[in-house]
């Protein structure tokens, strides 16, 4: 009988999983798709009436009531410089909670329509392109590669700035 010496591979030799893999709510602006991670999305509604909030920047559209709490809306074709367009049938708010400096925050997106959920893998997604320092991308999260089309993973926590978020509420106080 011979002894045989079986060797595990080390913690820090396994790959590590990527955090950006998971399910992604997808959505549209004109020709162009968009994913957030499924687990900040809290709810999708049709557009209502939007309170427009005077001195805030043209992208934050106001503020809406949402059963009893007042939420901040962003029109995301607004924030990513898209040219503006009139609200269809399609359009609707994806109602997203995020964490920003240990604060939890819900904000309404404007989007022209919302597609589908998708799971995806790391071997799914790529790192942004590098643009150079003239174009900075803080809330692109990752490239999909999915279904023959291109997906622009949203780092939604990143969208709209604390700082932003902040500015919306001294408004209104």
């Amino acid at each position: 009988m011979t002894a045989q010496t079986i060797t595990r591979p080390s913690a820090a030799a396994a790959p590590l999983a990527d955090p950006r893999a998971g399910k992604y709510l997808t959505f549209h602006l004109g020709k162009e798709e968009f994913g957030i991670q499924v687990r900040h999305v809290r709810e999708i509604m049709g557009v209502q009436d939007i309170t427009a909030v005077p001195g805030t920047p043209r992208h934050l559209k106001g503020v809406i009531n949402l059963r009893g709490k007042i939420i901040p809306v962003v029109d995301l074709r607004l924030k990513f410089q898209f040219p503006e367009a009139p609200f269809t049938e399609t359009t609707c708010i994806i109602v997203v909670q995020v964490e920003q400096e240990a604060e939890q925050t819900m904000i309404g997106l404007i989007v022209d329509g919302v597609s589908e959920v998708l799971t995806l893998g790391a071997v799914d997604i790529e790192d942004p392109p590098d643009f150079g320092e003239a174009v900075d991308m803080p809330f692109v999260l990752g490239i999909a590669k999915c279904k023959g089309s291109v997906k622009i993973l949203l780092k939604i926590e990143d969208v709209l700035t604390l700082k932003e978020l902040r500015g919306i509420e001294s408004v209104l106080l």
